[in-house]
């Protein structure tokens, strides 16, 4: 259920072991009478794993075995790889760090502060097992993920508390620094390679081709349009004595053809990565129609979008490889926002944090529900009856009543019907069957049958849900707790008619300046009554 969070910071804030342990009041009980049940739908891809996937899906079509590869690489194979190049790279990546363990001193007073904390005594076997866990702690025996469950096990208290413990009795916890190990973290899948094909080079025969599709890491001064700091890298390798750059641009017009690139042009590549043999370094342009005229950099219909090579003798020696082998890759990111015509690879990777919101018409939709619903087998059956009545009905000249359904609920006898006692009019308003749609961000209640909306019909988004459905439902939840009248007139607003509008998609229409629109007549009224 929905909380304050500027209620809960406080009460944090002045007792977090008592904010923390009642925090389950926050968590709704189950409904007995709701169905939990998962339903298989259609769910929404990120345009980065989507690509991702079908890359996957064409390397394999080429015939390439997937790998993993280490994702940790030593600052050691950085040298092997890279010679005098390496502090150009080293300069761009990522080493790993750590904090180390500290030594805690337990001083009498320090045992007086725990005291306070647990709200009892510290037993002589207590101070001793404190002693002796913080001790396996420095020494690496105990894990950090586990110190807290060990302490909270050993001293037979919540470990809520013994959090606080540590927050407050040991500062030398909070006064660590991280100190940086000779590990990096991955920024060429290159580094992979060389030592995934020296453990294979012995077990396996040739050609061997690999592929995998994994995140890299760069130690970028800042990210932008074009560049992150952790993207993923579509790689590969064909490990051949006979192998050339020709190999690079078959796979490389096989792999993109997949994606409809349709020409392909081969350009030397001016950095020569020393990695790479001398000449075989080479960028990789496709021409995709998709792209021609478009509001892109590459309205040309051309891009640049992979690089390949064949890896240097003098790299793949300090590997014990005798054979040469060619890589080709390509960033996912990149080809992701080529399909998708994104300008702002930010925007695109993390939706989440774009400062220009933007919701589809179809997303809006997906964010209106009905506010009512019943929840027996019979409440559901009175909620069709009357949408099934107004279907037959709605128009009939009143005065005029129609029953809709009767039956036993809650141990009761009802009848339902809908009735209209004025004359010169009918059982319903014109608006009773208008239906939600958006369109171009408005939300709008609409007649189906009326030609001015036919653009909307045609090219909104539907939400499924007419008035007369809401109405019916809420009408039906109504019977259901003993409210035995429904009444609606005049529709000025989604809640007017039952329809509920999500806090995110009102927001969102109201932030844009867009409009709801549901006025109508809907003037039905639905009553229930007892039968004897």
């Amino acid at each position: 259920m929905k909380f304050d969070p500027e209620q809960v910071k406080l009460e944090t804030k002045e007792d977090f072991d008592r904010a923390w342990s009642t925090s389950g009041k926050y968590v709704a009980q189950p409904d007995p009478n709701r169905d939990y049940t998962m339903h298989n739908e259609p769910g929404k891809a990120h345009p980065v794993y989507d690509t991702l996937n079908k890359l996957r899906e064409a390397y394999l079509n080429l015939g390439f075995e997937e790998m993993v590869n280490p994702i940790i690489i030593e600052e050691s194979d950085i040298f092997r790889q890279f010679n005098y190049e390496a502090l150009a790279v080293l300069d761009r990546v990522y080493y790993i760090g750590g904090l180390p363990r500290p030594n805690v001193g337990i001083s009498d007073e320090r045992f007086a502060q725990i005291e306070h904390i647990f709200g009892r005594t510290l037993a002589d076997t207590d101070k001793e097992t404190i002693r002796e866990i913080l001790h396996k702690y420095k020494k690496g025996e105990i894990e950090g993920d586990d110190l807290v469950a060990d302490l909270a096990a050993g001293l037979k208290i919540q470990d809520s508390k013994i959090a606080v413990m540590i927050d407050h009795v040991f500062p030398e916890f909070k006064k660590l620094e991280p100190v940086a190990s000779r590990k990096t973290l991955r920024s060429h899948m290159t580094s992979g390679w060389f030592i995934s094909l020296a453990s294979m080079v012995n077990r396996r025969t040739t050609p061997l081709k690999l592929f995998s599709v994994d995140l890299v890491f760069r130690r970028e001064q800042e990210e932008n349009a074009d560049r992150l700091r952790a993207y993923h890298s579509a790689s590969c390798v064909i490990m051949d004595p006979e192998v050339t750059v020709e190999h690079g641009k078959a796979v490389a017009a096989g792999l993109l053809r997949q994606f409809g690139f349709s020409q392909f042009k081969f350009k030397p590549d001016d950095k020569r990565s020393k990695y790479y043999t001398p000449d075989t370094q080479i960028e990789v342009y496709g021409y995709h129609p998709a792209l021609k005229g478009s509001n892109t950099k590459y309205k040309d219909g051309w891009v640049e979008i992979a690089t390949f090579g064949v890896y240097s003798a003098t790299a793949l020696a300090q590997y014990d490889i005798p054979y040469p082998v060619m890589n080709l890759g390509l960033g996912v990111e990149r080809l992701a926002m080529i399909l998708h015509q994104a300008k702002d690879m930010r925007d695109m990777v993390y939706p989440q944090f774009k400062e220009e919101w933007d919701l589809t018409d179809a997303e809006i939709a997906h964010m209106i529900s009905m506010e009512k619903h019943p929840q027996t087998k019979e409440g559901h059956d009175i909620a069709m009856a009357i949408i099934a009545t107004v279907e037959r009905n709605g128009s009939a000249p009143s005065p005029c009543r129609f029953d809709a359904w009767e039956g036993t609920l809650n141990g009761k006898k009802i009848k339902v019907y809908l009735e209209e006692k004025e004359e010169g009019k009918k059982l319903c308003g014109g608006a009773i069957m208008n239906e939600a749609y958006v369109y171009k961000g408005d939300l709008l209640g609409i007649p189906l049958n009326n030609p001015k909306f036919a653009e909307v019909a045609q090219k909104g988004a539907p939400t499924g849900i007419r008035n007369i459905d809401a109405i019916a439902n809420a009408a039906a939840r109504n019977i259901e707790e003993g409210v035995y009248e429904t009444t609606v007139k005049m529709s000025r607003a989604p809640g007017d008619v039952y329809i509920k509008v999500d806090p995110v998609a009102l927001r969102y229409i109201q932030g844009k300046k867009h409009k709801i629109d549901f006025r109508g007549p809907v003037f039905t009224s639905i009553k229930a009554e007892l039968v004897e």
